[in-house]
């Protein structure tokens, strides 16, 4: 049995590996995918990958090609979700802000630098005209650290994914003042450099078995009830979502790589020009 450790978020998009390892589809291939949650995000998963803590993360696009730009020994294997993340742009409900434009000059909650919370306040920055070069961030690790900074006012505005924080907009801890959905498929499988060159078969079967799951998956019986008793969401959000969400099974395409590089660059969060090739494993 070949064990492969794999990191993620735990979040609705991710169902497919926990329902193809409960099933025991890698079992059946010699392959002990060992799945563990990582709630900090991507920026800690970038870390993981660059420290051999785990060999594969499904990750987000734009956080994997810049840690890749920084040096980190690893490689996008293929796209996971080819929709866009939707990311939910949040206040504590106590607070007075009414419109994203008045959180101009305002601290951004983020897990970490480098983690797509991070990097999507550039983008939303860019999108509504503000000096990127001043954008000020408090560092909270995850979405506790965020109820716990924005109740305490110690941020003022935190960008997450808009279904995972909806139950907390419904209980009254925030409010969304607005969306900003990323400019390209949200979420990629990486690999370290070590386990794609030592173990490119068994990667392989990983990517067949997942594929399989996830061209599947809209289609199972009730997977929205699943979804929604599984990840404390009402169905109606649920399904709103699966409305919303895309699956792929192929590499990310060229194009879509330097489409981020080249937002990257303009915000200045890589200072160099990167090829794709550097970003993205061939199979």
């Amino acid at each position: 049995m070949k064990t492969v450790r794999i990191v993620g978020v735990p979040e609705h998009f991710n169902l497919p590996w926990h329902m193809a390892i409960e099933e025991g589809a890698f079992q059946e291939r010699g392959i002990d995918l060992q799945w563990t949650d990582i709630p900090e995000g991507t920026g800690r998963m970038c870390q993981m990958l660059q420290n051999r803590e785990t060999d594969l993360a499904i990750i987000l696009t734009e956080g994997m090609v810049k840690s890749i730009s920084d040096g980190n020994p690893a490689k996008i294997v293929q796209e996971y979700v080819s929709s866009p993340l939707l990311w939910g742009i949040h206040v504590s409900a106590k607070s007075d802000f009414k419109a994203v434009s008045e959180l101009k000059n305002t601290t951004a909650a983020i897990s970490r630098f480098g983690s797509g919370s991070h990097l999507m306040a550039f983008v939303n920055a860019q999108k509504e005209g503000w000096d990127t070069d001043a954008l000020p961030f408090g560092v909270i690790n995850n979405l506790e650290g965020a109820v716990e900074a924005l109740t305490q006012g110690q941020a003022d505005y935190f960008m997450w994914e808009h279904f995972t924080t909806k139950p907390l907009v419904d209980n009254g801890t925030f409010r969304r003042l607005g969306d900003c959905p990323t400019p390209w498929p949200c979420f990629v499988i990486a690999a370290t450099d070590a386990f794609l060159q030592n173990d490119t078969r068994t990667l392989e079967h990983v990517l067949e078995i997942i594929n399989l799951y996830t061209s599947e998956f809209r289609r199972i019986p009730s997977i929205d009830r699943t979804l929604a008793n599984r990840y404390g969401q009402q169905l109606e959000d649920i399904q709103k979502w699966l409305s919303l969400t895309k699956w792929n099974q192929q590499q990310i395409s060229v194009q879509n790589i330097e489409n981020v590089i080249n937002t990257l660059i303009e915000l200045k969060l890589i200072n160099k020009q990167i090829r794709p090739s550097d970003i993205l494993a061939s199979l």
